[in-house]
């Protein structure tokens, strides 16, 4: 099994995965969305709301701030402490404390957080316009969790993958002279293989276009896709790096095939 990266920033990756099957590459994706623990708000002490938002929808709007999540921090269900949907301890919840008084727009930045590691993903996400002689006070209480019990704790917020494209064009006496640009940018067909000028298969849909242009028939243009290599895309919310999140759904991978290993030889 092979790994390409292909583009790697902070917030997003593309990277070529080659060597392995579907069921794996969907593993990984699953992995990204689901399985990758962060931390998020779940819990909200609101001492002061005299703000145009109802307690309710602030409460939901604050859940989906991204907080940078520190791996020291458990879930409260295997925390030491017991604690389940209730108060927990410094090991498997972080405090974000928020007051600020109108006229102000109030972002994800003015959270004091108790942990200097764990703050907003991004200082800039809006929640609330004050007005004057408005106030917002409330203490924001965050656990650890994964995507797949609430949205809260996705990190992964557009993972997806496809088969690689294989573009093969052959002489071609119907286009002429004239050089045809396919609508993903993909191929840049001429008159012939040599004067193909371009062919970037990364960005090949498959949408047939091109041989609807020219009404072409095999064998002028065939696109075949790799069974066993995947072009990953995907981008973070921000809880981790797009490079994290790629480790961290690896190894709940490894993890869970330990625990599948472990629990045959016990048969």
């Amino acid at each position: 099994m092979d790994i390409d990266i292909i583009e790697l920033s902070k917030g997003s990756a593309k990277f070529v995965l080659s060597g392995t099957n579907p069921a794996f590459a969907n593993g990984v994706r699953r992995a990204m969305i689901a399985d990758v623990p962060t931390l998020a708000i779940e819990y909200v002490n609101l001492y002061d709301n005299t703000s145009v938002l109802y307690d309710e929808q602030l409460g939901l709007r604050l859940a989906l701030v991204p907080l940078t999540t520190d791996g020291d921090y458990v879930p409260q269900s295997s925390c030491d402490c017991g604690a389940v949907d209730g108060a927990g301890c410094p090991n498997c919840e972080v405090s974000l404390r928020l007051d600020v008084e109108g006229p102000k727009m109030v972002y994800s930045g003015d959270f004091i957080s108790a942990d200097p590691k764990v703050q907003p993903a991004d200082e800039k996400i809006p929640i609330v316009e004050l007005k004057e002689g408005q106030r917002v006070m409330l203490e924001a209480i965050a656990h650890v969790g994964y995507g797949r019990d609430h949205v809260r704790w996705q990190a992964g917020v557009a993972c997806g993958y496809k088969h690689l494209p294989t573009v093969s064009v052959e002489p071609c006496p119907e286009c002429g002279n004239t050089i045809v640009e396919c609508p993903e940018h993909a191929v840049f067909m001429a008159s012939s293989v040599e004067n193909l000028t371009e062919k970037d298969e990364l960005k090949c849909v498959k949408c047939g276009n091109v041989r609807h242009i020219f009404d072409l028939n095999d064998p002028t243009l065939k696109i075949f896709y790799d069974q066993h290599t995947f072009v990953f895309s995907l981008e973070s919310d921000g809880s981790y790096s797009s490079s994290e999140l790629i480790l961290k759904a690896a190894d709940v991978i490894k993890g869970r095939a330990q625990e599948f290993s472990d629990i045959l030889k016990d048969l």
